[in-house]
C-alpha cells in the first residue's frame, strides 16, 4: 500500500501532521480538562485522608497507598517516581505498588514500616509551602485555599501524564473512525470481553483490543499481543486469518523514532508464530517522518494514513 512508495511519504507526512495539529487544537484541551477535573477530585480526597497534608504518618499511607502520586506532586519541586525512590532511600517495588494503590504483599512488616517512615519524612520535608499556605500556622485552611491547592496539584498530576492522556484520546478517536468506516460497509463489531478468539472470528466482523497469541523467537513461550483492531474480511476462506491494525498517533517526530522498534518486534513474533500468514498494518496520524517510515518498511510493515482511510478497502475489506 505505502511502504514501497517513498515518493509519497513526504506529502503524506505533511498532511498527517496538519490533521493531527487540527485535532489537537480542537479537542486535546477538552481531554486534558476532563482528566484534570478527575484529578482535582482525587487530590481533594488525598487532602481529606491526610488532614490537609498535616498528617502523612505511616498509618495514613498504609490505609491509603493510592495517595502517593498526589503527594509526589505536592512537593517543591514535584518528584518523579525514581527521584522519590532515590531521595527517600526506599525500594522501587514499594513505590511502584503504591502508585497502583496497593502495598507489596510479601514485604516484611518491619521493613514496610521503615520505608513508609522514610517516604513520610521526605514528603513532609519537601511539601510546597507556596501551595499549602496553611502548613506551619494555627489557622485552618479556607475552602478557597483548599480548592486552589487541589487545582494546582491536579494540574501537576495532569502535566506529568499529559502525553498518555493525549495518546489515549487519540486512540479512542482513531478506533471510532475505523468502527464507523467498517459499520458503514456492513461489518459487525464484536463486544469486548466475551472470549472472542482472533482465529475464530466470522467473516464481516471486527473487534478492538483483542489478544493474539505469539511465540517469542528465543523459545516456545507463548505471550499475548494486544492488537488495537482485528478485522475478518467478508470474503475469506476457511483457515484465513484476520487483518491486524495498530492505531498510532504522535505529536512529535522524536518520540516515534524512539518507539519504532515496538511494531517491528510485534510483527516478528506474529510471523514466527503464524508462518507469515498474518497481515499487520499501521493506521497513522501525526508526526511520522521518513526515518520512521523507512524503518518500518524495511521490517516489511505496511501502513495506511488516517487522511486516506478509504485505503482500508485495498486490504480486502
Amino acid at each position: 500500500m505505502n511502504r514501497d512508495k517513498p515518493d509519497r511519504w513526504k506529502e503524506d507526512t505533511a498532511r498527517s501532521v496538519d490533521m493531527y495539529n487540527d485535532w489537537f487544537i480542537a479537542l486535546a484541551p477538552e481531554a486534558f480538562r476532563n482528566t484534570r477535573i478527575k484529578a482535582t477530585k482525587a487530590v481533594a480526597g488525598t487532602l481529606k485522608a491526610t488532614e490537609n497534608l498535616t498528617n502523612i504518618k505511616t498509618t495514613v499511607l498504609r490505609a491509603n497507598p493510592a495517595v502517593l502520586p498526589t503527594l509526589r506532586m505536592s512537593t517543591c519541586p514535584p518528584l518523579a517516581v525514581d527521584r522519590l525512590v532515590g531521595l527517600a532511600g526506599v525500594g522501587k517495588n514499594l513505590v511502584g505498588c503504591m502508585e497502583e494503590g496497593k502495598l507489596p504483599p510479601l514485604m516484611a512488616e518491619r521493613e514496610l514500616e521503615i520505608q513508609l517512615q522514610k517516604i513520610s519524612h521526605t514528603i513532609e520535608k519537601l511539601a510546597d509551602p507556596d501551595i499549602f499556605v496553611w502548613l506551619g500556622r494555627e489557622k485552618s485552611p479556607s475552602l478557597k485555599e483548599l480548592y486552589r491547592a487541589a487545582t494546582i496539584v491536579a494540574d501537576r498530576l495532569c502535566s506529568s501524564v499529559a502525553n498518555p492522556i493525549i495518546r489515549n484520546a487519540q486512540e479512542q478517536r482513531q478506533l471510532a473512525l475505523i468502527a464507523a468506516w467498517l459499520k458503514a460497509r456492513g461489518y459487525r463489531q464484536l463486544p469486548t470481553g466475551e472470549g472472542t478468539r482472533f482465529n475464530a472470528m466470522r467473516p464481516g466482523t471486527f473487534a478492538f483490543h483483542l489478544n493474539v497469541p505469539a511465540k517469542q523467537e528465543e523459545g516456545e513461550k507463548i505471550i499475548n499481543i494486544t492488537i488495537d483492531a482485528v478485522v475478518m474480511p467478508k470474503n475469506t476462506s476457511s483457515g484465513d486469518l484476520p487483518l491486524l491494525i495498530e492505531a498510532k498517533s504522535a505529536g512529535d517526530f522524536t518520540n516515534v523514532n524512539k518507539r519504532r522498534k515496538e511494531e517491528a518486534t510485534k510483527i516478528k513474533q506474529l510471523r514466527y508464530t503464524h508462518e507469515n500468514r498474518m497481515v499487520f498494518v499501521l493506521f497513522l496520524c501525526g508526526y511520522f517522518d521518513s526515518g520512521y517510515l523507512g524503518y518500518e518498511a524495511a521490517e516489511g510493515i505496511d501502513w495506511l494514513w488516517e487522511h486516506r482511510i478509504d485505503d482500508l478497502a485495498e486490504f480486502g475489506i
